[in-house]
């Protein structure tokens, strides 16, 4: 008994350990990835946002409220926010500076490390995807954050929101490395792409282009566009004024084309192509605009096309054979390529009968079956000690969509068929996607559950959501095989059930606003809302509990 206790004890020590090592992982690469879709590519006819935040970011999360400003005003604009462990902490934050606002009221904002919708359905993903060091000047004001933040509060559609952006980094300055933004508001969706001027240049360059209405679009750390056309560069610019490029379906800054000549990135007589100007390669070295993930997800979604890794370039959206739904949106972001080539779980296999011991033999007989050990997400120092077993060449890092350092997820819809604050909906999880459930946060809640008021990413504290899914889903990682059965179920039902109970939702919601006087039907109506989400975050925390302590009866048993 005392050797199963100290065993128990090492092995939820090192699984804590484990979640909160950065080192463990890649520190290139591995930090986004976003799925956009137009609302004529999708079933029920949303727009459709993502974003898998893989990294060491806050997990907190608020809505900050609406203001109303009756003169023109100064705003604080921050750095460090994305590290803190609860919302009025300012450990390690500064103020950059202040930025001039206009009079008017502004969005009440969901406020998460990356900001990411608001209560008109405008909402917002985000992937880095770093672009060239030339390009960047600390002295600049704006993180991406801080932009979409500000975009957010005062923007109602995606246009409105990137011209926006672009022109308070036009004033005051970008400081920030390439950071892409996948935005959609009810009719629209755009993959918008940002970085600096140079050094010693105060502005940024930008480039921001509309998702054909019936196209899907990927993006994942590496920059996506190409081809501005038909916009041209212009004979004569301003360059103290603000003069955005625009036509219908692509926007630009005014000094796209100068600065990419100026800086040696464009001839100006070749076609002119946004990333391979701005970005080059990609994180893996080749002269792409694309990685793994983002070949994988246009593969799944337009099969017919041929897609495949020889080619230098994708193309930056796709029509999908079938329309997308949420569901797949959930699944694509929660894959680890099984069953493909570059699933590792393939090369961990065991006899199906006996109990022989390990062999290259067996290891690569084809009537062997996967290892119920076989973990999508091993670290370095595992794939090495496989490598070192085998000598197998395959056993080779590969970045899965789905990555256990993800700190949360979204996926937002925003709907045109319905009003605002049950039209649009954040899908939330925490922890690893191809884990971990989701939960929706309607655009016209107010308010969040305690738990999603702390992060768990400083320390191990029960007080926030992440730890009670984070603990269960390392330990299930133990023995994949086995714990997957009860888990992925799990996961599965909560989306599930939110689908289902949509419907629910929105007529209660419609209802209790034509109940009694109106401010006090729509106070009501908000409370529904609000109780809402803090009760499937509840029955999310009961059910991840549950699976916790079956996983460690099966482990203290031996099996």
């Amino acid at each position: 008994m005392k050797r199963q206790i100290v065993f128990s004890f090492l092995l939820c020590f090192s699984l804590i350990l484990s979640a909160q090592s950065e080192e463990s992982y890649p520190s290139y690469g591995d930090n986004c990835t976003s799925i956009l879709a137009a609302p004529g590519a999708t079933e029920d006819g949303s727009a459709i946002t993502s974003h898998t935040c893989d990294s060491w970011y806050r997990t907190w999360m608020r809505w900050l409220p609406a203001v109303e400003y009756k003169n023109d005003t100064l705003v604080e604009v921050f750095e460090g926010l994305m590290h803190t462990e609860y919302p009025n902490s300012r450990d390690g934050v500064k103020v950059k500076g202040k930025v001039k606002q206009k009079a008017g009221k502004t969005y009440r904002v969901l406020d998460t490390a990356y900001p990411c919708m608001n209560e008109v359905q405008l909402a917002m993903g985000e992937t880095t995807y770093g672009g060239k060091d030339t390009m960047r000047n600390a002295k600049g004001l704006f993180m991406i954050e801080e932009l979409q933040r500000l975009a957010l509060q005062r923007c109602s559609t995606a246009r409105q929101a990137i011209l926006y952006m672009g022109e308070l980094a036009f004033e005051y300055g970008y400081g920030d490395g390439g950071e892409c933004l996948t935005i959609i508001d009810p009719n629209e969706a755009w993959i918008f792409e940002i970085q600096g001027e140079g050094p010693d240049q105060t502005g940024a360059v930008w480039a921001a282009v509309r998702i054909p209405d019936d196209e899907v679009c990927v993006s994942a750390n590496i920059s996506r566009i190409s081809s501005l056309s038909p916009l041209t560069e212009p004979k004569k610019t301003d360059k103290k004024k603000y003069q955005p490029l625009q036509s219908d379906n692509v926007m630009a800054s005014q000094n796209v084309f100068a600065v990419a000549k100026k800086m040696g990135f464009w001839d100006g007589k070749t076609d002119f192509s946004f990333w391979r100007a701005y970005s080059g390669a990609n994180y893996e070295g080749e002269m792409k605009n694309y990685a793994i993930r983002e070949l994988f997800v246009l593969q799944q979604l337009a099969p017919s096309l041929g897609l495949n890794k020889e080619m230098e370039e994708l193309p930056l959206s796709v029509k999908p054979e079938k329309k997308l739904t949420l569901k797949e949106v959930d699944r694509l972001l929660g894959s680890y390529y099984e069953g493909t080539e570059n699933d590792l779980t393939q090369l961990m296999r065991v006899p199906k009968k006996g109990r022989q011991l390990f062999s290259k033999e067996v290891w690569q007989d084809k009537d062997s079956v996967v290892s119920n050990f076989a973990n999508p997400w091993m670290r370095f120092d595992e794939i090495s000690a496989y490598y070192a077993m085998t000598q197998d060449p395959r056993f080779d890092w590969v970045r899965t969509i789905a990555v256990p350092q993800c700190a949360y997820s979204t996926i937002i819809q925003a709907r045109k068929n319905k009003p605002d604050a049950i039209g649009g909906v954040c899908w939330m999880s925490m922890d690893n996607p191809g884990q971990s459930p989701r939960f929706p946060i309607y655009a016209g809640t107010t308010d969040l559950p305690a738990m999603l008021k702390i992060c768990g990413q400083h320390r191990y504290r029960e007080d926030c959501l992440l730890w009670h899914l984070r603990r269960t889903n390392k330990l299930a990682a133990v023995r994949w095989g086995i714990c997957r059965r009860s888990l992925e179920p799990a996961r599965d039902r909560f989306l599930n059930k939110g689908l289902r109970e949509m419907s629910f939702v929105e007529q209660t919601y419609q209802s209790m606003l034509n109940e009694g006087s109106k401010d006090e039907a729509q106070k009501e109506a908000t409370a529904f809302l609000n109780d809402y989400t803090a009760d499937f975050v509840g029955a999310v925390v009961l059910r991840w509990d549950e699976l916790y302590l079956s996983y460690w009866r099966r482990f203290w048993a031996g099996f």
